[in-house]
């Protein structure tokens, strides 16, 4: 459905996080090195399962799917951020404001259902080993990551086509770092109810389908390492599981943060602190989970310094 643009607003400026002068520097330094370690740790990590053929397995198929969104959702937001702290106005433009909700909107709703469906891969590893090969096979990995960015296209397409419609005609300053969509409803002049119906129920859908996915293979993976015997068994089993269960909980956590403000901090304010944590500190997480947290990546870790050592060595 083609939406016109009446907006009378051609561009829009950033408030960012602070307006106090003497935090632009030391803000800027630390979210710059955060981004730094965020690109090297996706990038590291892609690259890794990449060139690692004991990774080249389902799971570290849709880690690698991860990371890559991770990579892209905070290259969306950062740069951006990290101009703010170094000029007087950061000023973004009306197509470049849109353009940079459709991207956060695709790469962030792609990750609630990659958690997903990294959930039903553990499932099926643990509750039916034996079909596993057959259950997850190439071509089944394939469709379910094309689902997933499917899924972040739609959501995408949705929240952008319904803010385009908006008319932007009073104040033209974000309240945040970045174009999001609250901040952003916050200076239309025109009816927001089809925007906020839309987000409605695209956010319950978004968040509550992968939710029960994650719940309910969890669910059936607790139980079935119950049954399990042996001690060294079960903690060999939750050991497969230990690094997703944290990145879920980091993830979701950061989330439902966002949406249950302290009663002491302003909606506003509250928002600009818990997305921080959301888009910028969540993807520099997530590979520093599955490397320290996991022997496999470890292993291919070493194994892949350990022969870069020996060819430098053997130059010599």
């Amino acid at each position: 459905m083609a939406v016109g643009n009446h907006s009378t607003v051609t561009e829009f400026i950033l408030a960012g996080l602070t307006e106090k002068p003497e935090l632009q520097l030391p803000l800027f330094l630390f979210f710059l090195g955060v981004y730094v370690v965020t690109v090297v740790g996706n990038l590291g990590m892609i690259t890794l399962i990449g060139l690692s053929s004991n990774l080249h397995t389902p799971m570290y198929y849709f880690l690698s799917s991860l990371s890559f969104i991770d990579l892209c959702y905070s290259t969306v937001i950062t740069p951006k951020m990290l101009v703010n702290f170094v000029t007087e106005k950061n000023i973004i433009s009306y197509p470049e404001c849109m353009t940079q909700l459709y991207f956060f909107a695709f790469f962030i709703i792609s990750e609630c259902h990659i958690f997903a469906v990294m959930a039903y891969d553990r499932y099926v590893a643990i509750c039916n080993p034996l079909l596993y090969n057959v259950t997850m096979s190439y071509l089944v990995c394939s469709w379910l990551v094309v689902g997933v960015y499917m899924m972040g296209l739609i959501g995408a397409i949705a929240h952008t086509s319904c803010m385009l419609s908006v008319v932007f005609c009073k104040d033209k300053i974000i309240n945040d770092y970045f174009c999001d969509v609250f901040p952003l409803l916050e200076l239309s002049c025109s009816s927001t109810y089809i925007n906020e119906v839309i987000l409605l129920c695209f956010s319950v859908f978004n968040i509550l389908a992968p939710t029960l996915t994650i719940l309910g293979s969890y669910v059936s993976i607790i139980a079935s390492i119950l049954r399990i015997p042996s001690t060294e068994g079960k903690s060999k089993a939750f050991s497969t599981c230990s690094s997703h269960i944290l990145a879920v909980t980091i993830f979701y956590g950061s989330a439902a943060f966002m949406y249950l403000p302290p009663s002491n901090v302003s909606s506003m304010d509250q928002s600009k602190v818990s997305s921080i944590f959301y888009t910028i500190i969540v993807p520099m997480l997530n590979p520093l989970v599955y490397s320290l947290r996991n022997k496999d990546v470890k292993v291919a870790l070493n194994k892949i310094i350990e022969k870069r050592l020996f060819c430098i060595l053997k130059d010599f």
